[in-house]
Formats: C-alpha cells, structure tokens, sequence
C-alpha cells in the first residue's frame, strides 16, 4: 500500500503467495482509490465464477458494493463497480472498454496468469483494459507452463536472453510463514508397488520413486490413482487419521481430496464414506450447486470434500489442513495453487499436511516449499543466538525434509512393523543396511552389543550419533522421548507413548 500510494503507478503487479492476503490488498487499495476520487468504478476480473461472488462478498464487508451477476447495459446506481470472468471479457470486450472509456475505472485482474490460458483472452483483456485509469494485476503464481504472453505484466530480460516476468512487489512463501500469516505445510510422500498390463497383454510391476521412464512413472502414477487399486483406499485411510489427530487441536479442520476427474472424485467419495462413516462433500464443476456446496463446507464442521478442479484455486476455506493431491497434474503453477489451499492460517501454531504420492516432479515441487519452510522456521530469535525451532521438529527430528522417510509399502506411515512384512528400511542419512535398528537388520542375527548405529555418522531413522559396540545400557539412559515404527527401542519392544511427532500417530 505505501510503495502504490507513494509511486501512484498505471499498472501494478503484487505476487503473493495464496493465502497471504491479495484480496484484502486489493479491496483496500480500491476504497482508498474511490476515496480519494482517483476512479469513480472498480471493474474485478476472476478466473471462475465461483471467485467473482467471492470477490463480491468480500468487498460488500468494507462497504463496495460490486455486481456478481453484470452481463451487459448500465451498472445500477447503487454498486460501485461489477465483478466479472476472464471468458465473459473474452464475449464481450468492447462492452468492457466503453465502461473503462465512459468513467474512471480501476481493474483488478484476480490471478492474472489466467489471462494467458488462451490467445483470444488476452487479446480480449488488453482490448477490454487499455482505456482503464487503473490496473492492478494479482498472482500467486507469477508463471505459466507455456509461452504465452500475460497482458499488462512487464518482462524484463535476463542474463541467458530470456524474458521473465517483473513483478513491483513480491510476498513470498517465506516471508508470510515469517509473519504468521500462512501454515507450514509438512508433505507426506506414499509410495507402494504397482502392477498394470500393457495393450500387448504384458504384465509390467514397478514402484513408485524408484527410477523409471517417465512413461513407466505416468503409467504407474495413473495406476496407483486407481479407485480399485490398494493405494488410493490406505493413503485416504491414513489421510483421515492424520485428520483426526489434526482436530484434536483445531476441532473444524477439514481435509480436501484433489482428483484428476469427476468419475475418480466420485469413487474417492464413496471409499472416503467408508473410512469415515460420514457423508462427504463432492464438488464437481457441472454441477449448478457446486459454489454453495464449497460455502456450506466452509460454514460447517463436515470432515472431508472431493473436487476436481473448483477448489484448486482461489477459493478459500481457511479451515482446510489435510489435502491428498491424487491427481495427475504435474505443472508446478497446478501444484502451488492446490497446495495453497491449505496454507491459510487462523491462528500461530496451525500446520496443514499434504498427502502426495512418490513422484520425482511433485517431491521437487514440495522440495522447493520445504526448503524455503526450513530456511524460515530455522532462522534465529531476535536478540538470542539460540534456534527458533519448527512447531513440528525437534532435536530428534530424522531428516530437515518429512517427506524423504515417508515410503511405506501403500500404505499409511503409522502402521507398525511385524516380522512378516518387508521393508526399505527407515535410514536416509545413512544406508539402511548401515543402521543396526532397522527392521531388516533386527530379523538378522546381530549380538545385543552391537545394536547401536555401526555407521559413526547421525541415523536418520533414529537421530542418535552410535558407534558399533553400544550396548543397550547405554542406549536406554537416555531420556524417553515419542516412539513410533520409525524409532523402536533396541528391545524390540512397544511403549505406550504420546503421538509421535513424525506420523501424528499414537
């Protein structure tokens, strides 16, 4: 607001990350605007119409009046502008440019990077906007898959030649998890084997995150989507139960399931009733109730919601804090905005969960959140030299990255390990087989003297620094602490603990 108020510019792009506060932003700088008798209307341009009433719900609480429901004609007397969607500029965008040309418009263009979905929308925006006195272009995700060019967003060129957007103010990830303003978000990564036949009739298997041709991993990633498959029903399962954890300290938090289509959404659904006993939130895009089922979810305290592709974006529902991202979409533009959906936060302490299988693209994309979540959460305390540590990590904490130990067989990471299950073992620090209190290193004959870590270096599994020759006195004068499938004692042995701070599981 001051750096706009003090340059007063014509065009103005404000990248901040979803859920930091653009529409607030905005409906700010437009009253202040009108206020001031700089423009006399305000036009908002959304992507869908469910966020046109939203944007018109939100400024009727400071008192701008905007028309969700224009198509065409005069604007009634009593509405300070009207809200409007990017395919409805593409119908008809003289109307648009006779507004601008007739009075003093400001136009607040929501999520500007949708203005390059299609030439004719661009072309549309910048004949509709030109004549406009004001124009406040807003994204969280200043970027595009393609190479379309974005209407009045100025690119500068680099060094490698190649032209990048310029954006006049920037409020990153980082610095609203800083300000306390977003959750950080702790990314949970399944993987499991997959088996799927060929149009030859061949019978391939395979295993998420291990290295495949990428299209192996699409085949495979399609096939652990599979509503009929093991790994939809046990990643749904253990999403449910972080969701239960999660609501013993925010007892609305709801969780949202992000499907690739309408007939997936809809057996997501009927598994999701299973698991829960409750009914469950389908939002599907053709369907007309589809923008009061979100506001009935926001409004009420129901467990779970599916949707396809109406609540990627924009949309707000603060009380979201578990997602599963089962889709197959692996654009990181797609991927910041779904996960932006959780990152709302109401009050200090909140943390969101996202449940994402384990396929390189989206473990980069959350890598990218993760470091940036760790680079904030680390930083120090004002005027002390110590730490300011994660809500979620601890001295015990197994890896700076939650989603590198979290490679179960399908399955959710809380489930115990017995004798007759196999398993990958739990060190990322170092190899498993460099770690005497992994699974597959107890069903081995290995003397009680060598049960510590043989590798001098920190496990990852369980966070202690051993050397071969430890013995179990040693290991048990240590202070208790959280114990989960991840960190059993050296016994063999389970205690009745609190929820482990790894998998939110008891």
């Amino acid at each position: 607001m001051e750096r706009y108020i003090q340059e007063q510019p014509r065009d103005f792009l404000a990248v901040a990350t979803p859920g930091a506060g653009k529409t607030t932003f905005a409906l700010t700088l437009a009253s202040w605007l009108l206020h001031h008798h700089v423009v006399q209307q305000v036009t908002v341009v959304a992507p869908t119409e469910h966020l046109k009433k939203q944007w018109a719900e939100a400024a009727a609480r400071i008192g701008i009046k905007l028309d969700p429901e224009y198509s065409a004609g005069p604007v009634s007397k009593e509405y300070h502008g009207v809200a409007v969607t990017y395919a409805g500029v593409g119908v008809r965008p003289m109307l648009h440019r006779n507004r601008c040309e007739q009075r003093k418009t400001l136009v607040i263009l929501d999520e500007i990077h949708h203005a390059g979905d299609s030439k004719s929308w661009g072309e549309a925006c910048q004949e509709a906007f030109d004549p406009a006195t004001r124009r406040l272009a807003l994204t969280g995700t200043p970027f595009r898959s393609d190479t379309n060019p974005i209407p009045f967003v100025a690119y500068e060129e680099g060094n490698d030649g190649i032209r990048r957007s310029s954006a006049d103010y920037t409020y990153g990830y980082g610095n609203a998890l800083a300000d306390g303003v977003v959750r950080p978000v702790i990314f949970l990564s399944y993987s499991g084997n997959m088996r799927w036949r060929t149009k030859a009739g061949d019978e391939i298997a395979a295993r998420l995150g291990e290295p495949m041709t990428k299209d192996a991993i699409g085949q495979a990633w399609r096939t652990a989507l599979s509503p009929t498959g093991d790994w939809i029903p046990n990643v749904l399962s253990a999403a449910d139960k972080r969701l239960t954890e999660v609501r013993k300290g925010i007892p609305d938090a709801g969780g949202l399931v992000i499907a690739t289509d309408q007939e997936s959404a809809r057996e997501y659904a009927k598994i999701l009733r299973k698991v829960t006993g409750e009914k469950v939130t389908v939002v599907l895009s053709d369907e007309k109730a589809a923008s009061k089922k979100i506001d009935q979810f926001t409004d009420d305290e129901s467990r779970w919601m599916v949707a396809v592709r109406m609540v990627s974006e924009g949309v707000d529902v603060p009380r979201l804090a578990v997602g599963v991202y089962a889709t197959t979409i692996s654009t990181p533009l797609f991927f910041a905005q779904a996960v932006g959906r959780f990152v709302r936060s109401r009050r200090r302490g909140e943390t969101a969960s996202v449940f994402v299988p384990t396929i390189p693209m989206l473990l980069d994309f959350a890598n990218e959140m993760e470091v940036e979540r760790d680079h904030v959460l680390d930083k120090p305390k004002k005027g002390s030299d110590e730490e300011n540590p994660s809500p979620r990590r601890t001295s015990s904490s197994p890896t700076p990255r939650s989603w590198r130990t979290r490679r179960p067989r399908s399955s959710c990471p809380s489930r115990r390990w017995s004798p007759t299950r196999s398993s990958t073992g739990c060190c990322t620090t170092v190899p498993s087989s460099a770690c005497r209190r992994t699974p597959a290193a107890r069903r081995s004959r290995t003397t009680s003297a060598s049960r510590g870590c043989s590798n001098p270096t920190r496990c990852s599994c369980c966070s202690r620094s051993g050397r071969p020759g430890r013995s179990r006195t040693a290991a048990r004068s240590r202070p208790p602490r959280p114990i989960c499938w991840r960190s059993r004692p050296a016994t063999g042995r389970w205690s009745r603990t609190s929820s482990c701070w790894g998998c939110a599981s008891s």
